[in-house]
């Protein structure tokens, strides 16, 4: 049916909110306003929908909307910036089952449709589904509740051989139109499986890119069953989302230097037989010498990691360096783009601390400065500035590009202990002769830097 002109004028005016949300989220100085005009875009495209003449199941329409944000507005209000990953993995995953649940209802429905419209309901369900189960695996690795990697025998050709079931079911269904019940619960529970056995094998560096790829998948999904649905709204904002998130795994994947291919199928992931023999030993230092090493530096490159994260470091990171300026010493922040758990993770850890923009920079801008660094302060990151990527083509992290924290005059590591980072490779930059370790939680640690450099003047 046709739709009155103010319903379509409220999807309208909700999709371009949603561009113009998207656009200002591509900045870190307009990214909270940005998600402020989505959130006002979604709140218009919504009250459109309501206005449509004949609608029924409202009832059950404002009890998931007053479900679903309930429960939205109290985990929101209670994550904690560490656990921000993987709340982003599942309310992603949310997105591509909704998707995949609009497809299965119009398939229960067996209305007649176009060979069109049947196959982007397809394609939605398969690419939503697998984005569902997916980012389930994902958030629970992320929560730590799968604690590793889990590789079946033959993985590729599982990977293969359930992809290759799942389009050849959705041809089918396409051909058969309306389809069959059964032949129905097949292909979703093939696309089901195939979401999770493809993630299970994924850890360490890969995670961030993986989180991003199902972003991607899960605007595709909205944007093929706002076709199906007629909805321009989510047409609009799932394709955007879908080219967006396209956009930025492909330039992670870049910045690993890996094609998305091999994060899929070939992980990474630590041997123990991977990798060179590292020579030396780790060599430690206390608070105050760190401080003293920093306060009278010229320059200081600061390289946080998860590390920081986890221990909520980042206002006593910017307070250390404050005083470092005071004292006249040049201090920048230099960010590896799989740096954390999620896209930009380290980004917002440091906005949420007052740091400056102008004093982050990313990899390509900062790399060439660490030579001329009188210290590089690594706070919680391992893989990201393991020179063992530039230099042991055994090791799984080979040619990952990397940040060159290994090239300043000296290095000071706060770590919390011995172990391996996120993917499990030993560090070659611990046991180099300019590094010194500082042993202890990252908050604490900057805690007692900062009295000693309060204590110097």
């Amino acid at each position: 049916m046709t739709l009155p002109l103010y319903v379509q004028g409220a999807w309208f005016i909700g999709a371009l909110l949603f561009i113009v949300g998207l656009k200002g989220m591509g900045s870190p100085a307009s990214a909270r306003q940005g998600i402020v005009w989505a959130g006002y875009g979604m709140l218009i495209a919504i009250a459109g929908t309501f206005l449509i003449p004949g609608l029924r199941n409202l009832t059950l329409m404002l009890a998931a909307l007053g479900i679903g944000g309930t429960a939205a507005w109290i985990s929101g209000k209670k994550v904690k910036m560490t656990d921000m990953p993987q709340m982003v993995a599942i309310y992603n995953g949310m997105g591509g089952g909704a998707a995949a649940a609009i497809a299965a209802i119009e398939f229960a429905r067996a209305d007649s449709h176009s060979v069109v419209v049947t196959t982007l309901a397809v394609l939605g369900a398969l690419i939503g589904s697998v984005s569902f189960t997916g980012s389930c695996i994902a958030y629970a690795k992320l929560q730590g509740l799968l604690k590793k990697a889990h590789r079946l025998p033959a993985q590729n050709v599982v990977n293969v051989l359930l992809a290759l079931a799942a389009l050849g079911l959705g041809a089918a269904m396409i051909v058969l139109a309306p389809a069959q019940p059964g032949l129905i619960l097949v292909f979703f529970a093939i696309a089901l499986a195939l979401g999770v056995i493809v993630t299970l094998p994924i850890g360490g560096a890969d995670m961030p890119v993986v989180i991003s790829l199902f972003n991607a998948f899960t605007g595709l999904a909205v944007g093929f069953e706002g076709y199906v649905l007629g909805n321009p709204a989510l047409i609009i904002a799932g394709i955007v989302v879908g080219a967006a998130g396209t956009l930025l795994t492909q330039l992670m994947a870049k910045a690993m230097n890996r094609p998305i291919s091999n994060i899929l199928f070939t992980p990474m992931v630590a041997s123990s037989e991977g990798g060179a023999a590292i020579e030396g030993t780790m060599k430690e230092l206390s608070a105050l010498d760190a401080a003293a090493m920093m306060r009278y530096a010229s320059k200081v490159i600061i390289v946080p990691g998860y590390g920081m994260a986890v221990a909520h470091a980042q206002h006593k990171v910017w307070e250390m360096t404050s005083i470092l300026e005071e004292a006249g010493v040049e201090v920048k922040f230099a960010i590896h783009p799989v740096a954390g758990r999620m896209p930009g993770h380290m980004n917002v850890l440091l906005a949420e601390a007052g740091v400056p923009y102008d004093k982050i920079f990313d990899l390509e801008e900062i790399n060439g400065e660490f030579a001329q660094a009188d210290v590089a302060l690594i706070i919680g990151a391992n893989d990201v500035v393991n020179p063992s990527a530039r230099t042991d083509k055994s090791s799984p992290i080979y040619g990952m590009p990397i940040l060159n924290a290994d090239q300043a005059h000296n290095v000071i590591v706060i770590k919390r202990g011995k172990g391996t980072g996120y993917s499990g490779v030993e560090n070659a930059l611990f046991y180099t002769d300019n590094c010194r370790m500082l042993y202890g939680n990252a908050q604490p640690m900057a805690g007692e830097i900062i009295q000693h450099l309060k204590a110097m003047g």
